[in-house]
């Protein structure tokens, strides 16, 4: 059952459609349909008569059920769709080409066709409307069919206007890799928590192989927890996630400190608390609504853009500090204390904050 069907059983079992204020607009829906198809795109947008009239000039409602009046105002509801219905991919806009409106009398509504040209085609999809701002309340339906199959409905209004739809093409997963590797380094790059117990990891120092290893680990741990929770599996809550990551990060600078004796733990510290890394990571995965037939592509595409923006971030970490300890040992010595002390007083900081005051300090 599509969400059309859905929404108007739950309409009809709730009985809203004999409140008084919903008698006067029973279905405060509409209801689009996009067939995309090699060089075009055909669409469907059936839209309730008083909606339409609202927003036409001297219009009533029933009148629009004549096919004659529906016609005279094709280019007036057209434009009104227009104005309020963008279909794009990146940077290219689409424009429709319009069709004769179908009246259908059964549904007290009108359906309004179109069809986009395509010069080539496009990875992804972008749909953003709020179709009747007048009312709040009005949503619109969308249905997604690819080569004949109903591959996405979602539903759009004030508060979520716009769907993205990638392609199950080549074009499509280029997309998603150009979507989501971005959004991976941008994350690592402003994530706060996570650079510092990237930082402090490192400010023992150590050799090439060292390093290695204990960066290894920690993206290890947190690929395999990262693809856990995108992917629905296991999915611890936030207010666990959080300030575990604030306790890794006062862990990490406790054991700089208590080092000795040649041990180094930092690989065994980063594979475990980067294993509720990960689950942080995933967090803005899952905001995204990933692609469903480019789940994997979405993982290693934001995974591989993690990486790169830690990769800077430990190149850059990592020669700062050679470079200050090749000038002066004891100042590395101390700068690894000094550092291990700032990064267990701001992790310290951020435990309570998350535990105790979730809802922010102010």
């Amino acid at each position: 059952m599509g969400c059309r069907s859905i929404y108007l059983a739950v309409l009809a079992a709730t009985g809203l459609v004999v409140t008084g204020s919903v008698e006067a607009h029973p279905i405060p829906f509409s209801y689009l349909d996009l067939r995309v198809e090699k060089g075009e795109i055909e669409a469907s947008l059936v839209a309730h008569i008083i909606d339409l009239a609202h927003d036409l000039e001297g219009v009533l409602p029933e009148q629009l059920l004549d096919p004659a009046v529906a016609a005279e105002h094709a280019g007036a509801m057209a434009e009104l769709v227009e104005r309020r219905l963008k279909l794009s991919s990146g940077q290219q806009s689409f424009t429709p080409n319009w069709l004769p409106p179908e009246v259908l009398p059964d549904r007290q509504s009108v359906r309004l066709q179109f069809r986009y040209g395509l010069d080539e085609q496009p990875g992804m999809l972008e749909v953003s409307t709020v179709l009747f701002p007048y009312d709040p309340q009005h949503q619109t339906f969308l249905n997604v069919y690819e080569s004949g199959e109903l591959r996405r409905q979602a539903i759009l209004d004030v508060s979520h206007p716009r769907v993205d739809y990638f392609l199950g093409t080549w074009q499509g997963t280029q997309a998603v890799v150009q979507r989501f590797l971005p959004l991976g380094v941008h994350h690592i790059l402003t994530g706060a928590d996570h650079l510092l117990f990237l930082v402090g990891l490192l400010l023992l120092g150590g050799g090439v192989r060292q390093l290695l290893i204990v960066v290894t680990a920690f993206t290890l741990a947190h690929s395999v927890t990262l693809s856990l929770s995108a992917l629905d599996i296991f999915s611890p809550p936030t207010n666990i996630v959080e300030p575990a990551i604030a306790l890794s990060i006062v862990w990490v600078g406790a054991d700089n400190l208590l080092v000795g004796g040649g041990r180094d733990m930092r690989a065994w510290i980063a594979f475990v608390f980067g294993l509720i890394h990960g689950f942080g990571f995933a967090g803005i995965l899952r905001a995204m609504e990933l692609p469903s037939r480019s789940v994997a592509w979405s993982l290693v595409s934001f995974n591989v853009g993690v990486e790169i923006g830690q990769l800077v971030v430990v190149i850059a970490a990592a020669l700062a500090l050679a470079a200050l300890r090749s000038r002066s040992e004891l100042a590395g010595r101390r700068l690894a204390w000094a550092g291990s002390v700032v990064v267990i007083a701001v992790g310290g900081f951020w435990f309570v904050q998350r535990v105790f005051f979730p809802w922010g300090l102010s």
